[in-house]
């Protein structure tokens, strides 16, 4: 299936088309048959080919290059391969995720800074501007890069040039730009969330890579490419996919695209004993888990309820109805619910929850207790602006606590 390219995961700068290390099983995506320059590519899909068409078109200039697609499609992958067939294949290519650093240290890995620029600023420090010079800088997640940074961005763009923090000097370099992103950025041009003029300097060749399920031609490619590397990484035989596993995978959405399903087969291939690879599409997953587990409440005769607020009402029902309509203290119904005694409260006013009314033999309580007899504990008379009803509640909690001690 070609030779996989090999990237070592943890580093961001690379000289060169190729590097020995260990390979990056975060960006696999596909395979164009005989075609060396795409080396590790899986997939013969009319998509796919279009896609790799619009990269040996545009690879040999130094046009700036967007890159649009989902998450899991396989951007970074693309960025490289632009890289590797353009003149500037022999020079370094260095990648930024805009989305992994912090806002306020972004423009000192993008620029550098001098000794003494900000606090912490120890030692001189080149940027990934600077790494880049002759080579390919790729800015992923551009999407999420802050708009006070973005002017900067845009004169690297237009003039090829910048300063360092903390310094007054200008340094030039000759850098070809390739951005990617997952965002939609019409819509944050419309929410003003990313400036239109580095939008359109930066869609100068738009590059679409179509998700997974657009292509579902290339599934089968996939699933045995993956499987050959997994179970050589696990030293595993695994002889065997059958059809009906092939055929799930096949009509699966895949909505986390190339990564889900490069997932889904390195699960698969762990929980291979017998040289068949599991359909691990049918095996429950967290969420289905913890949607079907009970609630910590005791079961009781609640009716299936309609709505949102008919199941809170119900719930604090059944808790109050447990803690004996005692809503403070630790054996209270807030407690028992996980809130604060006024945030019960409130929930109860706004659910129309009432303690309901007791019969006569029931009604005697501690003295100076009765229900509507004095104000809630600590409101003088005639200071007291609460529903008579809460106040009523509150009187009866304070009488429930004091017979507990």
């Amino acid at each position: 299936m070609g030779t996989q390219n090999c990237i070592a995961p943890g580093l961001d700068y690379i000289k060169g088309t190729h590097f020995a290390g260990s390979e990056d099983w975060t960006g696999v995506i596909v395979n164009a048959p005989g075609i060396e320059e795409f080396a590790g590519i899986v997939g013969t899909s009319q998509a796919l080919l279009n896609v790799m068409a619009l990269v040996r078109a545009v690879a040999a200039t130094d046009s700036t290059v967007l890159i649009l697609g989902e998450t899991g499609t396989g951007k970074e992958l693309i960025a490289r391969a632009l890289h590797n067939n353009s003149h500037r294949r022999g020079r370094p290519f260095v990648k930024l995720n805009c989305s992994a650093i912090p806002s306020e240290l972004l423009e000192s890995e993008l620029f550098g800074h001098e000794k003494g620029a900000f606090t912490g600023a120890l030692a001189h420090k080149i940027g990934r501007f600077e790494m880049a010079d002759s080579g390919t800088m790729f800015l992923d997640e551009i999407g999420d890069m802050p708009l006070a940074l973005q002017p900067k961005i845009l004169r690297v763009l237009q003039e090829q040039e910048f300063e360092r923090l903390g310094s007054c000097r200008t340094h030039r370099v000759s850098v070809r730009m390739i951005a990617a992103t997952n965002r939609n950025l019409d819509e944050m041009l419309g929410r003003n969330e990313f400036r239109s003029d580095l939008y359109y300097r930066l869609n100068v060749f738009p590059i679409v890579i179509p998700p997974l399920r657009e292509r579902r031609e290339d599934i089968a490619l996939l699933v045995a490419h993956f499987v050959a590397n997994f179970a050589a990484r696990m030293n595993k035989r695994i002889e065997h996919i059958p059809q009906e596993t092939l055929d799930a995978l096949i009509s699966y959405s895949w909505p986390g695209n190339v990564r889900e399903l490069q997932n889904l087969v390195e699960r698969a291939a762990i929980l291979c004993h017998d040289g068949v690879l599991p359909n691990t599409l049918r095996m429950p997953d967290s969420k289905r888990l913890f949607a079907n587990s009970p609630v910590a409440i005791p079961a009781g005769p609640i009716t299936a309820p309609r709505t949102f607020m008919d199941s809170q009402r119900a719930i604090i029902l059944q808790a109050l109805q447990r803690a004996g309509w005692a809503i403070g203290g630790p054996r209270g119904a807030a407690s028992r619910l996980g809130l604060k005694r006024t945030t019960l409260l409130s929930k109860m006013k706004k659910l129309g929850i009432s303690r309901p009314s007791t019969p006569p033999d029931q009604a005697r309580v501690t003295p100076g207790c009765e229900s509507g007899s004095a104000p809630a504990p600590g409101v003088p008379n005639g200071q007291n602006n609460l529903p008579r009803e809460e106040h009523e509640m509150s009187a009866r909690e304070e009488c429930h606590e004091l017979r507990c001690k």
